[in-house]
């Protein structure tokens, strides 16, 4: 008998492509072209800022790893209420196309050279990612059973559609605007910005004439059907972008108290659910919450890859290939390019462990998680320390290698925690669920600024606060993922089975 899917009913048959339901290759290509939008400016906004709003002083470093952090926060807030007006109001493929026009308009908005229209326009990009990110993601759990053994399985296939647009993103529009239509010393951040524009409305387009494949799956709620709650929805979605606008420009440090209320507010809800629906959707409840905790230290680090990295890269590695500087919005297609490589291998890995009965626990994927990210950082100890030369560089293989490690504790973590929410969230706020695993990494994304923040200090990055900072970094991420192996065994038992 076919088991339900993640909202609570056998999912329909479907046509398989390469073992998996067709409709996942359709999602693939969405969330690349989604993801092409999103990771193209990710090595620009930083370097933007100091340029344009700072006159290029290092000094204005701190303030634009805040900015850039609680950016990324609130792009991961926004999923809470996404999946929630997903879950009860318009169903998941509206939410995906209205956030992909929200998301398209708010990047061609950061075009223009004004901080506060730059602020507006990231505002508005946050709030339509909120209605698509979360949603995207729930879908490709509602194409198999709970108990298809497959499931994790497509979730990394997924995740390698995040990783192809994260890759070409940078390569491109780090071309086009240090090449093309810039230098090297002068990119054209406009164009980096255009180019993503033009990235997201390929995926509204992709997404709309794709959604057919779905069969139903996405649909609004039988009790909310009517084209006219889309308006409703738009209307109360430009509402929230003065709100979002406001929360970017109270900083960092305020902004944490939001998130930290949100947080409870939703971890309430999802207990309260737990509670009604019995032990085990309780005990499961406590569990997903338990792993979202450790998540938020995972990437309040890994996300130091937009800021602080950055910095790094520009001022502090040696990127001179005789005569042949490699452009610093590379390195973000490193992670990429090591997913890519990496996420067959380890799906593989998951497969064949699992029909050995070895396969671990998603605990102790997490902590393993952890413990990668943090050898990352013991790295950058062991150059910041050993390797400076005499011109104060550390060698290029050294961050290349960074993200490199970070990208396996990535693939031991992120794809399964997508598929974990959706096994272990009460059946009817499964959206809600997915938004408090994107809450969780947002909360560690504002983090990971304010540490970056400190990181740079009120003058720049220099070797000597970087190796302060990153010390700290390894020491945390190793505590906790060795924390998280001990207790493995207490959170497998609240999750009662779900693998």
């Amino acid at each position: 008998m076919e088991l339900p899917s993640g909202n609570g009913t056998p999912p329909p048959p479907f046509d398989q492509i390469m073992g998996h339901p067709k409709p996942l290759w359709m999602l693939f290509m969405s969330e690349f072209w989604e993801r092409f939008a999103f990771y193209g400016i990710r090595w620009a906004l930083v370097l933007y800022i100091v340029a344009q709003f700072h006159g290029g002083n290092a000094s204005g470093q701190a303030d634009a790893n805040l900015t850039y952090g609680s950016y990324l926060a609130l792009v991961y807030a926004g999923a809470i209420f996404g999946g929630y007006i997903a879950d009860k109001v318009i169903g998941y493929q509206r939410s995906i196309l209205l956030g992909a026009v929200f998301m398209a308009a708010g990047l061609f908005a950061i075009m223009l050279p004004d901080p506060n229209v730059f602020k507006l326009g990231l505002a508005t990009i946050i709030v339509g990612n909120g209605l698509f990110k979360p949603n995207i993601s729930t879908m490709v759990g509602k194409l198999y059973s709970v108990a298809d053994p497959r499931r994790d399985s497509g979730f990394t296939i997924f995740y390698m559609g995040i990783n192809a647009g994260a890759l070409i993103a940078p390569v491109l529009t780090g071309w086009l605007a240090s090449q093309v239509f810039g230098t090297e010393g002068t990119p054209a951040y406009k164009v980096v910005f255009g180019a993503a524009g033009i990235g997201m409305l390929v995926s509204l387009v992709w997404f709309w004439f794709g959604r057919r494949q779905l069969k139903g799956i996405g649909r609004p709620p039988e009790e909310a059907p009517g084209k006219h709650r889309v308006a409703y929805v738009a209307l109360g979605a430009l509402l929230t972008i003065p709100l979002v606008y406001f929360l970017l420009a109270v900083g960092a440090q305020a902004l944490q108290w939001v998130l930290t209320a949100l947080f409870i507010g939703l971890a309430g809800m999802l207990l309260v659910e737990g509670f009604r629906n019995g032990a085990v959707a309780r005990d499961k409840v406590i569990a997903m919450l338990i792993i979202f905790a450790f998540n938020i230290l995972f990437w309040m680090f890994f996300e130091q890859a937009g800021s602080s990295f950055t910095f790094l890269a520009d001022e502090i590695v040696n990127r001179d290939f005789g005569g042949w500087t490699f452009p610093t919005a590379w390195f973000q297609s490193v992670n990429s390019i090591a997913i890519i490589a990496l996420a067959p291998i380890l799906a593989w890995v998951w497969v064949a462990m699992a029909r050995k009965n070895v396969n671990p626990s998603i605990p102790r994927k997490f902590g393993l998680g952890l413990i990668f990210n943090g050898l990352a950082f013991l790295l950058l100890m062991v150059a910041l320390s050993s390797m400076v030369s005499v011109d104060n560089k550390i060698p290029f293989w050294t961050l290349f290698m960074v993200y490199v490690i970070q990208s396996v504790g990535e693939l031991c973590l992120s794809p399964i925690g997508l598929s974990m929410v959706t096994k272990l969230a009460p059946l009817r706020l499964v959206g809600l669920g997915m938004g408090g695993w994107f809450l969780s990494t947002g909360i560690g994304n504002n983090l990971s600024g304010i540490f970056a923040s400190h990181v740079s200090g009120d003058t720049g990055m220099t070797t000597t606060s970087a190796l302060s900072g990153y010390t700290f970094g390894f020491w945390s991420l190793l505590g906790a993922g060795v924390l998280l192996f001990l207790i493995a065994p207490l959170i497998q038992k609240l999750m009662h089975g779900v693998k």
